[in-house]
């Protein structure tokens, strides 16, 4: 298991302006977190799919396009979250 420890802002603009500009990276950290999960890792795979999550709109552009309520998203991702994987597929297809 991975130590729990708060990201920075530097460490999340850096991500964000990334992905904004590397389409190979964008996608890398989306596959890099839904493997993280299915490997069995859960807590570090949201950690993985927050970041992505983030930088490429946030929650409120998930939601729209997952038609799902941003605070359900944002328990689903979150660190004691747990959601079915069904509401997890929706995610993934928006």
């Amino acid at each position: 298991m991975v130590a729990s420890m708060a990201l920075t802002r530097d460490f999340r603009q850096s991500i964000t302006a990334r992905v904004q500009r590397d389409r190979t990276f964008r996608k890398a950290l989306l596959v890099e977190g839904v493997q993280t999960l299915l490997d069995g890792d859960i807590e570090s795979g949201k950690t993985v799919l927050r970041e992505y999550i983030y930088a490429t709109g946030g929650f409120e552009r998930l939601g729209r396009e997952a038609g799902l309520p941003v605070k359900s998203l944002m328990h689903m991702f979150g660190k004691k979250g747990t959601q079915p994987w069904l509401t997890w597929s929706r995610c993934f297809a928006a």
